[in-house]
């Protein structure tokens, strides 16, 4: 069943094209590896998925719904986390938590707050200020807060940036659980090796356009690095 389709999605800011005739379908239980050059579109294409942005043409429906026309019924089945974590640092993790939640509608009891830490192997770390915390604890809590809404989209920028080898273990493992579940995952990354390792398929998003949509299947690393350079190259030149 597909729970995300765009249809033609174009985005521009005056006369700059930035996302142009973008078509892209996602099935229940599947993560796409969005890679690009920087300023390829990759993070207003997000931004658009996740309804925070307003495409200037084209159609997205998430879960049967019109997301353009109606973006307020479905931003509780989406979950973002940008490439900043944009965390309070002098609260704990479970005041972070309950801070986001009484911005939203305050309806998270204790329990699910603690169950969201859990959830990203956060809960031992409940009650210590954040500023304590390494960098992929942070990234962490960021994604706790998205749980929260127990979304069926993730949209992740760039998630395995500052994570160790624990870490990067950690957060492929809890992709894996998501999309075992029937959600779907679109990850901007700059790392072609955890794209095929997490990812089903591999999108190449070249000057607003989609260049490439491929299954991972038998893609090695180095067949994927040179339709990279070719795609990317012929878009340059």
């Amino acid at each position: 069943m597909t729970l995300l389709k765009a249809t033609g999605l174009a985005k521009s800011y005056k006369s700059r094209a930035v996302v142009r005739d973008l078509s892209l379908e996602l099935a229940n239980g599947e993560v796409v590896g969005l890679l690009g050059p920087n300023g390829a579109g990759k993070t207003t294409l997000l931004r658009i998925l996740a309804t925070l942005l307003r495409p200037t043409g084209g159609a997205l429906v998430v879960n049967g719904i019109d997301a353009v026309r109606f973006p307020d019924r479905i931003r509780a089945l989406i979950g973002m986390v940008a490439h900043g974590t944009y965390v309070y640092e002098d609260l704990t993790p479970l005041e972070n938590l309950r801070f986001w939640t009484m911005m939203q509608d305050g309806s998270a009891t204790p329990a699910r707050l603690r169950s969201a830490l859990e959830q990203v192997g956060l809960d031992a770390f409940a009650d210590e200020r954040v500023r304590m915390l390494s960098a992929g604890m942070k990234r962490r809590l960021a994604l706790a807060r998205v749980m929260l809404n127990e979304p069926r989209v993730l949209l992740l920028d760039e998630p395995f940036t500052g994570l160790d080898a624990r870490g990067r273990t950690w957060l492929g493992q809890f992709l894996r659980t998501f999309k075992s579940t029937g959600g779907v995952v679109v990850m901007v990354s700059h790392s072609f090796g955890v794209a095929l390792e997490v990812a089903d398929r591999v999108a190449i998003l070249c000057g607003g356009r989609l260049a490439l949509d491929r299954p991972c299947g038998d893609l090695s690393l180095a067949d994927l690095n040179k339709l990279y350079d070719d795609l990317t190259e012929s878009m340059d030149s």
